[in-house]
């Protein structure tokens, strides 16, 4: 394989990428029946390339019954006619390159559809070849389920039985969502397949869903009764690492560097870091694996700082940490914090904090939550708010317009005429140029992209007098050979002091929108990137 973007084999792109999660059926709809599509993702490239972003990853494309909109696949190599065509596909993939951007694609090797021809199979009889791709198991003596083990939607036990069979089978999800049996070689070929398949066409790297529940195998006896509703944080198992290992090999197989990152549920510390594998023994397995943290913490210095240097210590060389505050999962960062100065503050820290950063599709707008009335409500699991739709025009309402051809499937944000993209491009005051500009310096300052970090303590941020000290404020420092840079975030709704030491430092950046230079006081949630 060549690598079409000429990159270094020393530089892994993934460390100084930013990558921009886009949720198809809400980013731009080409052919209006209200869901997004390839084609749109295509005709909003050049509003990405502007924007300075390095990788797009999409959420679930391939085919599917939508039961759980694309995370519940029955076809791994094939593009769902909802978003298009094989032929989309290619004009969007050479359009990213072209570009110099670089495409992940999101991987479900978890459980399939139930509607997949591998399930079709599998339960039509005890004996068919199939029957083993997934976890069969007999119910109790008393005709319970047979484990205890909670499904993480719906309330309802992970286990659905099939008269035709008198089994049940395993689904951590919804019933129509089977987990797979990776335990099967033939399964675990049949994936790696798979991946095989998207490399070929030119695919630069994955985000592997909940992928530390493919180690469990057949391995699924009684959880203890802290951990029946959640069974995704007992699954970190040998077996799991086995296979990212052995998965980690087919991707360094391929010239063009192609990347993994995982989504790893699992919330002891270290527990997410050990996914990346013995990096120095020669045993690596993700390239990147998500750390949560943050997009679970509140706007609280004591609390964001602890989770920032936890996340520090468990992915410290050779291991690099990602940033993520919001997704197509939990509520956008916006909405969380409650005011716009809070969620440009985030996004300084979410640009200049070590690792490869993770943004969402419409936080560059600074966009709210959809509301969505019970009628329309349409995901299992409620999480239908953050997926509402992006506003590309000011013209509309909740339900039409906002450069959408036809209404679309779910409402939009309840800011999208004062957020929408054509109200904020080119505007200097607007969320979208404050990332611009961040993304702008990070590609200007290498110190922002490899530099080390360290924080200063949270009762003595000035590295001054005592008396200066604010316990509001998050003062971090990046150093790369002789450059050095200093972020400071106040999250206080108040002003606080502006550090002694810092008086005649060079004004980088300020999401204070006033701000001329260093040394006046911090005004509530301002964060400022200095360069010393």
């Amino acid at each position: 394989m060549t690598n079409p973007l000429g990159v270094s084999p020393m530089t892994p792109w993934w460390r100084d990428a930013v990558v921009y999660q886009i949720y198809p059926r809400s980013f731009a709809d080409s052919n209006g029946d209200g869901v997004g599509d390839l084609a749109g993702v295509t005709a909003k490239l050049d509003y990405l390339a502007d924007l300075g972003v390095d990788a797009l990853w999409l959420s679930p494309i391939f085919t599917s019954p939508m039961r759980d909109f694309g995370y519940d696949v029955a076809d791994y190599c094939g593009i769902d006619p909802v978003f298009g065509t094989d032929a989309d596909f290619d004009d969007l993939i050479t359009g990213v390159h072209r570009r110099g951007m670089r495409l992940l694609l999101d991987w479900v090797p978890n459980h399939s559809s139930s509607d997949h021809p591998w399930f079709v199979e599998s339960r039509s009889s005890r004996d068919n070849p199939k029957r083993d791709w997934y976890v069969w198991r007999d119910r109790r003596s008393d005709g319970s389920p047979p484990t205890n083990w909670m499904s993480l939607f719906k309330g309802v036990p992970a286990w659905t039985h099939d008269d035709a069979t008198d089994q049940s089978y395993l689904h951590v999800f919804l019933a129509e969502q089977p987990d797979l049996n990776w335990a099967n070689p033939d399964v675990e070929a049949a994936l790696n397949d798979s991946l095989r398949y998207w490399l070929d066409r030119g695919v630069d790297g994955f985000r592997a869903d909940v992928v530390n529940l493919i180690g469990k195998g057949t391995d699924v006896d009684d959880l203890p009764d802290h951990l029946v509703t959640m069974p995704l944080l007992a699954t970190d198992r040998p077996f799991g690492h086995e296979l990212l290992r052995r998965i980690r090999t087919l991707l360094d197989s391929y010239e063009h560097q192609p990347m993994m990152v995982g989504e790893v549920y699992l919330l002891q510390a270290g527990q997410s870091a050990s996914y990346l594998g013995d990096i120095d023994g020669g045993a690596p397995e993700l390239h990147l694996s998500f750390d949560f943290r943050p997009l679970h913490t509140p706007w609280e210095a004591d609390r964001m700082q602890g989770a920032l240097v936890e996340m520090e210590a468990d992915f410290a060389e050779p291991g690099w940490p990602t940033f993520v505050l919001s997704n197509h999962d939990r509520v956008r960062h916006r909405t969380r914090y409650g005011t716009e100065a809070r969620a440009r503050a985030a996004a300084v820290l979410a640009l200049t904090i070590r690792g490869t950063p993770f943004l969402y599709a419409g936080e560059e707008l600074g966009l709210e939550d959809g509301v969505v009335p019970p009628e329309r409500v349409v995901d299992p699991d409620g999480r239908d708010g953050c997926r509402a739709p992006i506003p590309w025009t000011a013209d509309g309402d909740d339900e039409t317009g906002h450069g959408w051809p036809e209404r679309p499937w779910l409402p939009f944000p309840s800011n999208a005429t004062t957020h929408a993209a054509e109200v904020q491009v080119g505007d200097p005051a607007s969320m979208h140029s404050l990332y611009r500009a961040l993304l702008a310096l990070r590609h200007q300052h290498a110190v922002l992209r490899h530099g080390s970090i360290e924080f200063a303590p949270l009762d003595d941020g000035d590295g001054a007098d005592d008396d200066d000290a604010d316990g509001d404020v998050i003062r971090f420092e990046r150093r790369l050979a002789d450059e050095r840079v200093v972020v400071i975030v106040n999250l206080s709704d108040a002003a606080a002091p502006w550090p002694t030491d810092l008086a005649d430092a060079a004004v980088l950046l300020s999401t204070a929108r006033d701000r001329r230079a260093s040394g006046a006081a911090l005004a509530p949630d301002e964060a400022v990137i200095l360069n010393l």
